[in-house]
């Protein structure tokens, strides 16, 4: 499976790289972005991935049945437009993010949801571009951000096999063949039942590309799960509290929870290991105490070795176990203690 780097960090090469969405939870207040930003870092992210658009990037102020007031879920009773309005990022903010972004150690990057958007994040040299979920059928938006040369994600939450393969293909005929394809379940919040983190391994069989998870569950069991998987990275959406509102805060995460939950990831990490059947030098160690073949009764030289005079025990300092029928009806050389390891110098 091909690799390949977003800034500095090699994405598919074991380490997890962690997402942590902006999204709306700025609640409009730039200083608030930025604290938002720093608390990510804090919290052991590797990048911020902001959202780059307009309303009319997304809807219509129109109300008729495909523009007016949303039917259920999350934000029911609400039109796309004025959803949207308020949720947006200010594009005038996005520089000075990044630079915030990068002063702390993070990758910055966006979603962006129109051409323009595309053109604009281009203009601040982005380290990569994320296609939304209900992006992924937008051709022409990801062969234009394709085309500028950047590493590609993209989020597959309302894709069929066939959808998603249109839009690599759309990457590879750009001429770019850095993309990542995110297993993500588009429902907010998404409930475990529906996740199928199983998917994650068919992603990359099927398709040859780094895989990971942008997950909308409340806490972090699927996300820790999907590194478990081989998820090469993890998104999640962050906000420094859920009691101050914003259009996504009900399925963020808060500081300590995101922290958490990359604690979590790197502990698996270490402990999912390279996949080989060889031996750490704990386990090394610890081979003294395999069993070994031990004489448990007193014997006297010229004296037949029987299942009554030998047992296999801890350690291993005696013949292995898998000797013992070849021992068997041998004489002992000389007198034998109890207690005493079996060693072929010991046999006739």
């Amino acid at each position: 499976m091909k690799t390949f780097k977003i800034a500095d960090v090699e994405i598919g090469a074991g380490r997890t790289y962690v997402v942590a969405e902006l999204s709306a939870n700025h609640c409009g207040e730039f200083d608030t972005a930025v604290k938002t930003i720093l608390a990510m870092a804090r919290s052991g992210a590797d990048a911020v991935k902001l959202q780059t658009y307009r309303p009319q990037s997304l809807t219509l102020d129109v109300d008729n049945e495909y523009f007016g007031p949303i039917a259920s879920g999350l934000w029911k009773g609400r039109t796309h437009w004025d959803l949207y309005r308020e949720a947006q990022t200010p594009w005038e903010w996005t520089k000075d993010l990044m630079a915030v972004a990068r002063e702390e150690g993070l990758d910055c990057f966006s979603s962006p949801f129109d051409w323009d958007a595309v053109d604009f994040l281009a203009g601040l040299d982005v380290p990569a571009f994320k296609i939304a979920s209900f992006e992924i059928t937008d051709i022409p938006l990801i062969a234009r951000a394709a085309k500028v040369g950047k590493p590609m994600i993209l989020s597959t939450g309302i894709a069929l096999e066939g959808d998603i393969r249109k839009a690599l293909e759309a990457c590879y005929s750009a001429g770019n063949r850095d993309v990542a394809v995110l297993k993500c379940t588009s429902a907010y919040p998404a409930p475990l039942a529906d996740m199928n983190l199983r998917a994650i391994l068919t992603l990359g069989e099927v398709f040859d590309v780094p895989v990971g998870l942008s997950d909308h569950t409340v806490g972090h069991s699927a996300a820790v799960a999907a590194v478990s998987l081989g998820a090469c990275m993890v998104e999640k959406h962050f906000t420094l509290s859920r009691s101050q509102g914003g259009a996504d805060a009900a399925f963020s995460m808060e500081p300590e929870e995101f922290a958490a939950m990359v604690r979590s990831i790197r502990e698996v990490e270490m402990a999912l290991g390279e996949g080989g059947l060889g031996l750490t030098d704990s386990q090394k160690a610890s081979r003294v105490h395999r069993r070994s073949l031990f004489v448990v009764r007193d014997m006297r030289e010229g004296d037949v070795l029987t299942l009554d005079d030998v047992s296999s025990l801890r350690p291993g300092a005696g013949l292995p176990p898998e000797k013992l029928f070849e021992i068997l009806g041998k004489r002992v050389v000389r007198d034998v203690a109890r207690g005493a390891p079996l060693s072929l110098d010991l046999l006739e």
